[in-house]
C-alpha cells in the first residue's frame, strides 16, 4: 500500500487525505496546532460556489485607497515597510479589470459546479455533520449600492452557475436582525451553509476511523525529495512517504516557496465573532458593501467580515472587530453587538491572480493544496477529490489545469 503525508489538517487537507483513502492511500495528517485550528474554524461557513468569485475587481480602485487612509474600513492594509507585502498589492489589483475578472471567474467555475455535489459525496461517505440550504439574504443601504453585486452575480451567471436570486418586498420575515437603514434586500438561492469547525471535525474523525494517523502538535519544518519525499519534523524526526501533500493555506510558502512554488500566498486574515439576537435568524445574511457575512451559529449569530493583509501568526487585533461592529452598528437591530463571544482571527491563503495553487511542485511526489482565498471551505472537497486523482493515476483533470502551482 501506498503511503502519502498531508501536511495540514484543515478543510483541504482533510478531504485530501479522505479521497486518497477512497483510493486505497494510506495516510497520515500532521498539523502543527490541531484539526481546524488556521481559517477553517470562525469562518462564515458558506457553501456557496455562487460567490466563489475573483477577488479583485473594478471596485478595488474605488475602495482599495480608503485601506490606507481610513481604519474601520472592510479591507485593511497596515502602513509599513514590507516590499513584499506591497509588490503582492500591486499585482493583486493589477487583476481589479473586467477582463481579468471574466478570466478568473472561467477558471473557477468549473470547480465550483463541482463543490456541492463534492460535500454529498463526503457525507454519504460516512462523515457525520450536516448542511442547511439557503436562502441567503443580501443587504443594501439603498439601490445604487446594489449595482456591484448585481453585476457579479451576472457575471456568474453569464459564467454557467445557475444562481437564483430575487428581490424581496419584505426582508423581515426572512432578516429580522436588518434595520430600516437597509432598504435593498435580495434572496440568493441555491447555496448552503453549516458550522465549519464542527464539519472539519466530523472530517478528520472520519479519515482516523478508516485507519488514518492524525499527528497534532508537530510543526513540519522541510519537505524535501529526490524520488521519495522526506518530512521533517520539528522534534526533528524524519518521515518517508511515497508522496506528500503540502495543505498549510497562508502558511504554504515556508514549505513550498524551496519546492518551485514562487507565486506568492498572502494572508487575508478575516475576523467573526458571536452575538444574541432578539429575534431568532435562521438564513445567512451579506451586506456586501460593509463585506460582513454572518451565519446562524449553535443559537447565536455569527459575523465576520475583514481582509486584513498581515502575516499569518501576527496578534489579534481588536480594532478589527470594532471595525467591523462600527460597520454593522446602524445596519443591525435586535443584536447586542457589545456583548461579543468566540471573537476570532484567521488566516485566509491570498494570492494575487484569485487562483489556487493544486498540483505538483518541482519536487518529485510533493504536491500543494491551498491559496483559495476567501473560498477553501466551498472548494475544498473538490480540491481533494481532484488532487487525490492526480496523485494516484498521474492523470491532470482539466479542472485543476488553471491552478499550476509551477504557473
Amino acid at each position: 500500500m501506498t503511503r502519502t503525508i498531508v501536511v495540514g489538517a484543515g478543510m483541504v487537507g482533510l478531504a485530501t487525505a479522505w479521497h486518497l483513502q477512497e483510493r486505497g492511500v494510506e495516510v497520515t495528517v500532521i498539523d502543527r496546532v490541531g484539526v481546524a485550528a488556521g481559517s477553517s474554524w470562525g469562518n462564515a461557513g458558506w457553501l456557496t460556489p455562487g460567490k466563489a468569485i475573483p477577488l479583485a475587481d473594478t471596485g478595488l480602485w474605488t475602495y482599495g485607497p480608503r485601506a490606507l487612509l481610513d481604519p474601520d474600513a472592510a479591507l485593511h492594509v497596515p502602513f509599513r515597510v514590507d516590499t513584499g507585502l506591497w509588490s503582492f498589492l500591486a499585482r493583486f489589483a493589477a487583476h481589479g479589470t473586467n477582463r481579468a475578472w471574466d478570466r478568473t471567474m472561467a477558471a473557477l467555475t468549473p470547480i465550483d459546479k463541482m463543490a456541492l455535489e463534492c460535500y454529498d459525496e463526503l457525507i454519504d461517505g460516512g462523515v457525520k455533520s450536516w448542511t442547511r440550504e439557503g436562502p441567503f439574504v443580501i443587504g443594501f443601504r439603498k439601490e445604487a449600492d446594489s449595482r456591484g453585486f448585481l453585476h457579479e452575480i451576472e457575471g456568474v451567471i453569464r459564467h454557467g452557475q445557475d444562481v437564483p436570486f430575487e428581490r424581496l418586498d419584505d426582508p423581515g420575515e426572512l432578516a429580522p436582525v436588518l434595520s430600516d437603514a437597509v432598504t435593498h434586500v435580495y434572496r440568493l438561492e441555491g447555496q448552503r451553509f453549516f458550522e465549519p469547525a464542527p464539519f472539519v471535525e466530523a472530517l478528520g474523525d472520519a479519515v482516523v476511523a478508516r485507519g488514518g494517523e492524525l499527528r497534532t502538535g508537530f510543526e513540519v519544518t522541510d519537505v524535501s525529495s529526490t524520488r521519495r519525499p522526506v518530512v521533517t519534523l520539528s522534534n526533528g524526526e524524519h518521515l518517508v512517504a511515497d508522496s506528500v501533500v503540502i495543505a498549510t493555506g497562508a502558511w504554504m510558502p515556508k514549505l513550498a516557496r524551496r519546492l518551485g512554488v514562487r507565486t506568492r500566498v498572502q494572508a487575508g486574515r478575516g475576523y467573526s465573532f458571536t452575538v444574541a439576537t432578539q429575534k431568532p435568524q435562521e438564513h445567512p445574511v451579506y451586506l456586501p458593501t460593509q463585506r460582513i457575512a454572518c451565519t446562524p451559529y449553535q443559537g447565536r449569530f455569527r459575523i465576520a467580515g475583514t481582509m486584513e493583509f498581515r502575516g499569518p501568526d501576527e496578534p489579534f487585533q481588536a480594532r478589527r472587530v470594532q471595525a467591523i461592529v462600527a460597520q454593522a452598528r446602524e445596519l443591525f437591530q435586535g443584536v447586542d453587538l457589545d456583548d461579543r463571544q468566540d471573537e476570532w482571527v484567521g488566516s485566509r491563503p491570498v494570492t494575487p491572480d484569485g487562483l489556487p495553487l493544486i498540483g505538483a511542485t518541482r519536487a518529485p511526489n510533493v504536491y500543494v493544496a491551498g491559496g483559495h482565498g476567501m473560498w477553501g471551505i466551498v472548494l475544498g472537497p473538490a480540491t481533494g477529490k481532484l488532487l487525490a486523482e492526480q496523485i494516484t493515476t498521474g492523470r491532470i483533470d482539466s479542472v485543476l489545469e488553471p491552478f499550476d502551482p509551477l504557473r
